[in-house]
């Protein structure tokens, strides 16, 4: 019997596996890696435009606005005109907050013109948040570049450009006056934001040292305000009503410290006739320029005293 030595032919089939089941090779991790670079390039960008916050927990944050370098400030542009502010921000352990803070201002400023530093007066002791003592120190560190100070709370953003932001050369100027204040309507409130400069807040011997624990401190300044004489002034044309500023705190995820210890009631309401720039007491930790989505700003870790014979309602116990 005779057998052909030619083979029969025989049929090779490519191999249909999925990719991620083949073995791994160059090519296969480099195109991993570029599908990761350009994922992690959207995040960033989804973040820097505010997409993402409702992602993050914090969706009634307003959108945060991306770095861009044309918006620092110009010094030699004449038209920015010749005074400084020092933007001073009381705080304690409200980053969310600041983290928005920080680049929304520095763009609102400079859309307006206005030479700025930020400084954030960060409290770091274990003694209850004095605002009023933040913003002394504030004023004491701010530096003889600036001439004009803007007590700023961290959670209020003006929303309309029209606000006047600029040197108060007749009077201290409440930015976020009680009819255009989203929560505080009284008319002797001068809380939020208030411009003075520095001559006048040198006037008022700067603020009370014994509000510890939230509220007062603005009413009693109210009352330094007209016993220096000084005429108080407030926007006017302003059209968008309570609708002016957004106020970003959130009263559920941060409560606010409204105790009332020892015979701090009763004291609340009265003058401090001394006390002020001329008997703060206080040290810095640290002081650090730092960054937040390209905006500059300045963060002083301080350490504030308290004599507890005053003020014993500085400590919860």
């Amino acid at each position: 019997m005779m057998y052909s030595s030619r083979r029969k032919p025989v049929l090779y089939f490519k191999d249909e596996r999925s990719f991620l089941s083949r073995k791994c090779t160059v090519w296969k991790l480099f195109g991993l890696c570029m599908v990761f670079v350009f994922g992690s390039l959207l995040w960033v960008q989804l973040t820097c435009t505010g997409d993402m916050s409702q992602t993050a927990g914090y969706s009634h944050l307003p959108q945060q606005p991306c770095p861009i370098d044309k918006q620092s400030s110009h010094v030699d542009d004449p038209s920015w005109g010749p005074h400084k502010m020092a933007l001073i921000v009381p705080f304690r352990e409200r980053f969310e907050e600041l983290l928005v803070f920080v680049p929304y201002m520095h763009a609102f400023l400079n859309k307006k013109k206005i030479r700025h530093k930020i400084f954030i007066i960060n409290q770091v002791d274990h003694f209850r948040f004095n605002r009023a003592s933040l913003i002394n120190v504030g004023f004491m560190e701010s530096g003889n570049d600036t001439d004009y100070i803007a007590m700023h709370d961290v959670d209020l953003l003006p929303q309309n450009e029209d606000l006047n932001y600029g040197f108060p050369v007749d009077g201290p100027f409440h930015v976020a006056s009680p009819e255009l204040h989203p929560l505080y309507h009284y008319k002797t409130y001068v809380g939020g934001i208030l411009l003075l400069t520095k001559k006048h807040y040198l006037a008022c011997n700067g603020m009370s040292n014994r509000f510890w624990g939230w509220g007062r401190e603005n009413d009693e300044f109210f009352r330094r305000l007209k016993a220096a004489n000084l005429e108080l002034f407030r926007p006017t044309g302003i059209t968008t009503g309570t609708k002016t500023f957004r106020h970003i705190h959130d009263p559920a995820w941060r409560k606010r410290d409204q105790k009332r210890i020892a015979a701090q009631k009763q004291e609340q309401f009265k003058v401090d006739p001394e006390g002020g720039l001329s008997n703060l007491r206080y040290k810095v930790e640290s002081r650090k320029e730092v960054s937040i989505s390209g905006a500059p700003c300045t963060v002083i870790n301080t350490f504030v005293e308290c004599d507890l014979n005053q003020t014993p309602w500085c400590q919860f116990s």
